[in-house]
């Protein structure tokens, strides 16, 4: 039985291929701003409900195209807010998406995926543990953050000042620098001012450290860089981020030093995950001072978020404690961050969704080893 085709989705495009695609029909370039309102500012996805545009149209558009959103496939909230989707694309693929509310301000980040699975296979990150099964396409990064803005009802787009979804974050499943062009399209989409109109100052991407794609994301893009480093010697970098073997610290190092825009106004944020025993000791906390010197850094420190047979343990507190207050004395930003949303998976790390060819992994690999139940699986020994 043929696949049923889906028509073309118009989330996703930018202007120049709206355009064309209007163009296709007919249209005027001038139609192109009516629509993309629709789409970003009002968040409709009805055509027959455009009513700026006339009914002849709106009755080609829906023949031809459609205003898609990934599937809700489940949605969770936490008892301190925050709030977990898991998104179902076409292909049957899913990403988690996150929105975690600032208990200080009004607003809150919504964490966008940019892969299914990841590339990388860092060792204390849950993501890591799923294949790389694709990248996202940029209407499936957009449609995230679409399916975040209807879940909270937040259309058409309010003004900064009374935002609830008022910032982006790229940390959720993913490396976005392995994703450079689609990301960029999603992030041109989301910072345009005519519709969802988010400030490159309210997007921050995360990277592991594709050192070569850094200085093109700032110079295209200018987005605030987060980088997650999590050891001060390649040694400790190698065992936990094997990218650290392509990408040594010290070309990392050299990279923030050059990064487009980076000022005391708008300094880089190093991640760093604090795991017992592995990289949380006051050594570490002087070189890590030592590394970043001369570079306008903050600092986001991550207590370890367990996640079930995670190979690693949390730090204590006072050696959180002791690690926050040297950085601190030593003039550098250094929050602890509170951890998220952790009654449903939902805190730094700990994103994994089961694309449908992790379910036939794990299938096959239980019909090798006879595993009847993978509801219990063994726990990894402690490093």
């Amino acid at each position: 039985m043929p696949k049923p085709v889906h028509p073309a989705d118009l989330i996703g495009l930018d202007r120049e291929q709206l355009t064309e695609a209007l163009g296709d029909l007919g249209e005027k370039p001038l139609r192109v701003k009516q629509l993309w309102h629709w789409l970003y500012h009002q968040g409709e996805t009805d055509f027959a409900k455009m009513t700026t545009l006339a009914k002849a149209l709106r009755a080609r558009l829906a023949e031809r195209f459609c205003v898609g959103r990934p599937e809700l496939a489940r949605e969770q909230t936490s008892a301190d807010g925050t709030r977990k989707w898991l998104l179902r694309f076409q292909d049957g693929n899913e990403a988690e998406t996150v929105y975690i509310p600032d208990n200080d301000e009004e607003g809150g980040a919504v964490c966008l995926s940019v892969q299914v699975g990841c590339t990388l296979t860092c060792r204390f990150c849950h993501t890591g543990t799923q294949l790389l099964v694709r990248n996202l396409t940029a209407a499936e990064i957009v449609g995230q953050f679409l399916a975040a803005r209807d879940s909270y009802g937040e259309w058409p787009t309010p003004t900064d000042s009374v935002r609830k979804l008022s910032n982006v974050v790229l940390m959720g499943m993913g490396e976005p620098l392995f994703n450079y062009d689609e990301v960029a399209q999603a992030l041109r989409i989301l910072m345009d001012p005519e519709g969802l109109g988010l400030s490159r100052r309210r997007i921050t991407l995360s990277t592991s450290g594709v050192v070569p794609m850094i200085e093109r994301l700032g110079r295209e893009l200018g987005v605030n860089l987060a980088v997650s480093l999590h050891a001060v010697t390649d040694e400790v970098r190698d065992h936990l981020m094997p990218i650290n073997k392509k990408y040594p610290i010290a070309q990392l190092m050299a990279a923030l030093r050059a990064y487009p825009g980076a000022s005391n106004a708008r300094r880089i944020t190093i991640e760093y995950l604090l795991l017992r025993g592995v990289n949380d000791s006051l050594a570490d906390a002087k070189a890590l001072a030592g590394l970043v010197k001369g570079i306008p850094v903050k600092f986001n420190l991550i207590p370890f978020n367990p996640w079930p047979g995670a190979p690693f343990l949390p730090p204590a507190a006072k050696s959180v404690q002791a690690f926050s207050d040297y950085l601190f004395r030593q003039g550098y930003s250094a929050p602890i961050r509170q951890p998220r949303g952790q009654d449903i998976l939902a805190a730094c790390g700990q994103l994994r969704s089961e694309s449908q060819r992790e379910k036939m992994s794990r299938a096959k690999a239980r019909r090798a080893q006879g595993l009847a139940d993978e509801s219990h699986p063994p726990q990894a020994a402690l490093p």
